[in-house]
């Protein structure tokens, strides 16, 4: 049994379509089902039903799949750890984060981490919380920029900040008739009849929306929602709703498309910026860098505190 039939057999399992497969590792398809072949007979079980249109794995194939992708994953960490050794500050990195998180801190992160490892390359991936978790979990990504919770129990993380959540609402909104600048303090309770702006679903914030909503004894009443906070605020700004947004992508108060933006009443809540990874997975010493740098970079940047 050879490294790369494992490689082959999880590529197949991942497009169900030997053609696909064979495209996506660069050899003729007649070699690939020769390889397969060669493999399932070295083993004793058939891996995959072949019928005319449709590849299928068996029992034993996702038995199989499961140990080989665990094999194929301690082979990258292997080659990972001795190519730190040999080559030290050479390396890649795929670093995943959260649309909004990543559109703040990383300008600011990117900057300084290439100055120091010129030689390391940063592929970024920007997904939702959900996704990101599956991604960091099964290998793809090596860290990531995340809120808590954490769903996934296969992944760890180190704290970054605590960040204050703020009440966005229209420039006309009777809040701002009530209060003035030296008392912007609001209790999520006097939200419960407001029209509420939310991100959609799978993206960790709107999670913390709906749970801040719920400590406050009501159900946040949904008028508009979107993958985008900039799109959230612009329709806040428009008068369309309320919205709680991170203190990070507040937007200046001179600008005629900004909302007016209040603290919530004590106990203020907060949400908590992680940078994560698996458990048990080695963490290079490019990824350990980056996690240094980003944590020098924004306990020394006031636009956090």
């Amino acid at each position: 049994m050879e490294i790369r039939q494992l490689q082959y057999a999880l590529q197949i399992a991942k497009e169900m379509n030997f053609s696909r497969a064979a495209e996506k590792l660069h050899i003729a398809q007649p070699s690939l089902s020769q390889q397969l072949s060669k493999l399932e007979k070295e083993i004793g079980v058939l891996l995959f039903q072949r019928n005319t249109n449709s590849v299928e794995l068996t029992y034993a194939g996702g038995v199989f799949m499961e140990q080989a992708q665990k094999i194929v994953d301690h082979i990258e960490q292997l080659k990972q750890e001795m190519g730190d050794i040999s080559q030290m500050r050479k390396g890649k990195l795929i670093v995943g984060s959260l649309p909004i998180t990543g559109s703040h801190i990383l300008p600011l992160v990117l900057p300084v981490f290439q100055s120091r490892y010129p030689e390391i390359e940063i592929v970024l991936v920007e997904e939702t919380s959900a996704n990101l978790e599956a991604l960091t979990s099964s290998g793809q990504t090596d860290i990531c920029l995340l809120s808590l919770p954490i769903d996934h129990s296969s992944l760890i993380y180190q704290t970054l900040i605590e960040e204050e959540i703020c009440l966005a609402v229209p420039p006309q909104h009777h809040l701002t008739l009530l209060n003035n600048q030296n008392n912007r303090s609001v209790h999520m309770s006097m939200l419960r009849d407001e029209p509420f702006i939310l991100l959609k679903k799978g993206q960790g914030f709107r999670q913390i929306t709906i749970d801040l909503c719920k400590s406050a004894g009501f159900e946040p009443r949904m008028v508009f929602e979107s993958s985008n906070i900039e799109t959230v605020q612009s329709l806040v700004a428009a008068g369309m709703g309320i919205a709680l947004v991170p203190r990070m992508v507040t937007r200046d108060l001179g600008l005629p498309s900004a909302p007016v933006y209040f603290s919530l009443a004590e106990p203020a809540p907060t949400r908590t910026l992680v940078i994560a990874y698996r458990k048990g997975r080695y963490l290079s010493k490019a990824a350990e860098a980056f996690i240094a740098t980003l944590t020098e970079v924004i306990s020394s940047s006031l636009e956090f505190r």
